[in-house]
C-alpha cells in the first residue's frame, strides 16, 4: 500500500485473524500493524485518518467474529512491552491496554491488590475489558478504574480521569480508538488470601463454561432480571446446530466453532437463537461480541 509507504516496517499484508481470536474462524486482515512506539501508533493513525484508510484494534480477540472475506484496511495490535507493561505501587495498579486481563488480575493479586480477582477467568486485554466493561457476578473493571489514557481516532492522547468515565452493564464512556494504559485504584490484602480466593473462583467458573480447547464466544449480554444462558435453555436450544456452529451443552450463552465452521453459520445460529428466544419469552437478546467488518 503505497499511502502508507513510510510504516513498511511495522505493516504485514495478508495476515490470518483466524488464530488470534477464539472463535479460530474468519479471514486475513489485509494489512496487520504493530506499532513500536505511541508516537508512531499517533503517526499511523493520522495517515490512516487522512487516506481514508479503515482502522481496527484487535486486543484478545475473545469477543471478535472476522467475516470469512477477512478485514480491509489496517488492524492495529497494540502490544507488549510498549503498550503492556504492568507495576504496582501500594494499592495502585497500572496496566498498558495491551496487557492481558489475566496478567493484570495475577499481577494484583500477587502485590496484595483486591479487588480485580472477581474477574479471574475472563479473557481478552485489559483495553478491550475496560470498553466494554467487563465483569461478572462479583462486580466490574470499570468500578476499579481511576484513569485512563486513551488515544482517539484523530491520533490524539488524552486523558480521562474518574469523573470523565461511565461505566455500566458491559458498557463503558470509553469509545476512543484505543486505551493506551490504565491506572486502578484497589484495596490492600493479603496475598495468600487474595491467591487462594481466585483459584477457587477459578475452578468454579472453569467447571461451568465450556473446555478451554474448544473454539467458543460469549454471545449475548444478560437483559434485567435473568440471564440469556436461562432464556437460550428454556427455548430449547442448547446443542442446537447450523453446519459447525453450535450452542454449548455446558453453558447455551457460548457458541462453538467445530472444525470447518465459518463465520456466517455463527451468524445464522445467533439469529436463531434470538427469534426462538423472542418467540418464547418476548425479549430480545443483545450481542455482546464485535463483528468485523
Amino acid at each position: 500500500m503505497t499511502k502508507l509507504a513510510e510504516f513498511a516496517e511495522i505493516l504485514t499484508p495478508d495476515v490470518p485473524l483466524a488464530p488470534l481470536t477464539w472463535f479460530r474462524i474468519g479471514g486475513p486482515a489485509e494489512f496487520m500493524a504493530e506499532p513500536g512506539s505511541v508516537e508512531q501508533l499517533a503517526a499511523l493513525v493520522r495517515r490512516c485518518r487522512e487516506e481514508e484508510i479503515p482502522l481496527s484494534v484487535l486486543g484478545g480477540g475473545s469477543n471478535l467474529l472476522v467475516a470469512t472475506e477477512g478485514v480491509p484496511g489496517v488492524v492495529l495490535r497494540l502490544r507488549p512491552p510498549v503498550f503492556g507493561a504492568i507495576r504496582v505501587e501500594g494499592s495502585t495498579v497500572t496496566a498498558g491496554g495491551g496487557a492481558k486481563l489475566a496478567q493484570l488480575i495475577s499481577t494484583a493479586v500477587a502485590g496484595g491488590c483486591a479487588g480485580l480477582e472477581h474477574l479471574v477467568g475472563i479473557p481478552g486485554s485489559v483495553g478491550g475489558a475496560l470498553h466494554g466493561n467487563a465483569g461478572g457476578h462479583g462486580g466490574d473493571i470499570g468500578q476499579w478504574a481511576h484513569c485512563t489514557t486513551v488515544m482517539t481516532r484523530t491520533g490524539e492522547i488524552h486523558q480521562r480521569d474518574r469523573s470523565e468515565m461511565v461505566f455500566s452493564y458491559r458498557q463503558s464512556s470509553l469509545d476512543e480508538l484505543a486505551i493506551l494504559e490504565a491506572e486502578f485504584q484497589l484495596e490492600e490484602e493479603d496475598p495468600e488470601a487474595l491467591t487462594r480466593r481466585m483459584q477457587k473462583l477459578w475452578i468454579q467458573k472453569k467447571g461451568s463454561q465450556p473446555l478451554s480447547h474448544q473454539s467458543t464466544g460469549w454471545i449475548f449480554t444478560n437483559p434485567g432480571g435473568t440471564s440469556a444462558a436461562e432464556l437460550i435453555e428454556q427455548s430449547g436450544l442448547k446443542g442446537t446446530r447450523v453446519g459447525g456452529a453450535e450452542v454449548s451443552d455446558q453453558h447455551p450463552n457460548f457458541i462453538i466453532a467445530h472444525a470447518g465452521a465459518t463465520s456466517d453459520e455463527v451468524l445464522r445460529l445467533i439469529d436463531m437463537v434470538r427469534q426462538a428466544v423472542a418467540e418464547r419469552s418476548e425479549v430480545e437478546l443483545q450481542i455482546e461480541i464485535e463483528c468485523w467488518p
